[in-house]
């Protein structure tokens, strides 16, 4: 019995073969009955002649059979050829239309008699008067059974018609989503059960504890729903999943399927998008209406600010917007008079500022879950989910790791795993060791490396003590983001180096804070400035990064005494706003400020990079010689950094308790540098 059960189960599982398409057999069916009707039943586009025109051809030995059908009529096959004969083409009785089944087979007149008996014998009676000869006399062929193939074709043509449309039809309303007219209207949420379980759970999880939290209780209120009721709790309508892109929204959704024992409805907003008005709504009331014949169960709609934006905004006036008419219904059915509360809606989207608020309030969304970029402490975490399948040496550490790749979501460490054992199987290794994941850390950061790049002499050089002034500049400013490594070798579309640091995770920045890391991020222009007398187009990146650090510090933060405590920073507004909330006056100040700024900063990193010159000539040449060199490196040959204070790096890998301070929020690294494009 336990056989037999396994067996059917495998039989179950197995992929089924592509299904035969019987439209087009259909199709084919028909089209051969129509085709075998016009090209065996051809008697209606004969020409109807009189007896005497007929007795005229018949004299001329035109004639090649006479047929005699149903006792009534007689068709006449006339000889190939006949057509060309002016007798014929001038004859307005006999010319007769040159199509090619007409021509081609007969037959090509017909006229009715009153009994084949006497037409018999009217026509022996011809070949008599005119004394045509033996060889000449046709015979008369007698066929009785044409109606009744008729009849059989035009009947079967009907039948075969309308089972095909039939069928067709059907074929339309019940087939699965795909642009079928009658299925339209019809949901293209993708279900899952127990038939058709997700197999990811909380487990393949890292790095979203709290928002694990959040979504295992609704899970829990699924499974057990007494256990929240009892106390006159209800079950929460929704929960919104808020966060940057690739930081596993999509993931804890699909982890919630895996979970939870319950039906669960998965779409994206652009599912809802359609050509038609009115099929966006529809597809939102179907949906709602098969989750409620399941409940209790959940559905999940990726991305919906494809659906969910604020109404009114960037519409025509006077327009009906569909995109509209659809986030109208979705209101309805989520929190609406007829609302089911059987039904938990979970949404994920990267955009939560454009959504509408009427879809963000309590009763439809009650809760708002932040999935941020993780933590250091988060990143080893998803480290070692991903490291698991992984062929290892024994010197990857997952804390090294982390401490690495500062800034990095999910899908970016997940990407960088997958890198170095792609690194790794081209160098032929048996293991994927730390080396490995280096690269694949500078592939993610810096993109492809150039090897066959040409580079002149000269351009290395600048490259060189450029990337020296922001290693050196950083590593002697006490708040500036220690090194981690930096290079000069070629890589991405027309970056000929970069330096990679390690930002502390930490909530707020002081002034002095952001005033060191614009002096470091100039320190690569002011490098150039030092030691050629001239600078080069290679600091693009930095001088747009500190340009709009610049103006954050005048009209954002309010740092700038001559601006005061003032921020004309604008939630709310739009990204395609052109109005400005100060004066003229006021935006030439702003200006003067920002521009002060940058060059107290930069007179301030080139006395640091003069006075530190033997330094910057020191790891310059060094570059230039290893091409990469790490923060080991700098230590080596530029002594320690002269600050007590531990790095984040330091800290974690060293299992110290400062790791668990309250910097907790990474921030990005410094780009890679941008040289310019004509450079080659």
């Amino acid at each position: 019995m336990e056989d037999l059960t396994k067996d059917q189960d495998r039989k179950r599982k197995q992929p089924k073969g592509d299904r035969p398409n019987y439209q087009v057999w259909i199709i084919v069916t028909l089209l051969t009955v129509i085709f075998a009707i016009i090209y065996f039943g051809r008697s209606g586009s004969t020409k109807e002649i009189t007896k005497k025109d007929f007795e005229e051809i018949y004299l001329r030995h035109d004639v090649q059979k006479i047929m005699v059908v149903s006792d009534r009529t007689v068709e006449v096959y006339m000889k190939k050829g006949f057509q060309k004969n002016k007798f014929y083409s001038e004859n307005k009785n006999l010319n007769i239309d040159p199509s090619p089944f007409a021509l081609e087979r007969g037959p090509h007149y017909h006229f009715n008699i009153g009994n084949s008996d006497k037409f018999e014998e009217w026509l022996d009676k011809l070949n008599e008067e005119k004394r045509v000869p033996s060889s000449d006399r046709l015979p008369l062929v007698i066929e009785n059974n044409r109606d009744s193939s008729y009849q059989f074709f035009n009947i079967a043509f009907v039948v075969l018609l309308f089972v095909g449309f039939f069928y067709l039809m059907r074929r339309m309303t019940n087939a699965g989503p795909g642009g079928q007219i009658f299925n339209i209207g019809k949901s293209k949420a993708a279900l899952f059960d127990a038939e058709n379980k997700v197999k990811i759970t909380f487990a393949d999880v890292a790095g979203l504890e709290e928002g694990k939290e959040e979504v295992r209780e609704i899970v829990d209120f699924l499974k057990n729903p007494t256990k929240f009721t009892k106390l006159g709790g209800k079950i929460p309508k929704g929960a919104l999943l808020v966060g940057p892109p690739g930081t596993g929204k999509t993931l804890l959704a699909k982890a919630v399927a895996g979970e939870a024992n319950v039906p669960f409805f998965s779409l994206s907003g652009s599912d809802f998008v359609e050509m038609f008005v009115g099929v966006g709504a529809a597809r939102v009331r179907d949906l709602f209406k098969q989750a409620k014949e399941k409940a209790p169960c959940i559905i999940f709609i990726d991305e919906v600010d494809a659906i969910g934006r604020m109404r009114g905004k960037g519409s025509m006036p006077g327009a009906n917007d569909e995109r509209e008419n659809t986030l109208n219904s979705l209101l309805v059915e989520m929190d609406g008079f007829a609302t089911d509360s059987g039904v938990i809606i979970l949404a994920a989207t990267n955009r939560p500022d454009i959504l509408d608020s009427a879809l963000l309030r309590p009763g439809r969304f009650d809760r708002m879950i932040s999935v941020d970029k993780p933590d250091i402490v988060g990143r080893e975490a998803i480290f070692k989910v991903h490291l698991k399948p992984l062929k290892l040496s024994t010197d990857v550490d997952a804390k090294k790791l982390a401490a690495q790749t500062p800034g990095f979501a999910g899908a970016e460490i997940a990407n960088v795993c997958n890198e170095a054992a792609l690194i790794a199987a081209r160098k032929n290794k048996e293991q994927i060791d730390m080396s490995d994941f280096q690269d694949a850390v500078d592939r993610v950061i810096g993109g492809l490396e150039k090897k066959n790049k040409i580079i002149s002499p000269e351009e290395k050089k600048i490259v060189a003590y450029h990337e020296a002034g922001h290693a050196v500049s950083g590593w002697f400013l006490e708040h500036a983001d220690p090194l981690v490594k930096v290079s000069i070798v070629p890589r991405g579309v027309a970056a000929l180096g970069y330096a990679q640091y390690l930002p502390k995770e930490q909530f707020l920045y002081t002034k002095e804070q952001l005033m060191d890391e614009m002096c470091m991020t100039l320190g690569g222009r002011a490098a150039e400035d030092i030691v050629f007398g001239k600078v080069s187009t290679g600091a693009l990146s930095d001088l747009e990064r500190i340009t709009k650090m610049a103006y954050s510090i005048v009209t954002v933060y309010g740092m700038n005494d001559k601006i005061g405590n003032i921020s004309f920073y604008d939630s709310k507004q739009s990204e395609y706003s052109f109005t400005k909330p100060y004066s003229e006056s006021t935006s030439q100040t702003i200006d003067e400020e920002v521009r002060k700024l940058i060059e107290f900063c930069y007179e301030r990193s080139k006395k640091l990079l003069s006075d530190k010159r033997n330094e910057l000539e020191i790891v310059a040449q060094e570059l230039l010689k290893r091409e990469i060199i790490f923060q080991s490196d700098l230590e080596t040959l530029i002594g320690k950094r002269p600050f007590e204070k531990q790095t984040t790096y330091q800290a974690f890998t060293s299992g110290s308790s400062e790791k668990k301070a309250e910097e907790t929020v990474p921030q990005p690294e410094i780009p890679a540098d941008t040289p310019p494009q004509d450079i080659k």
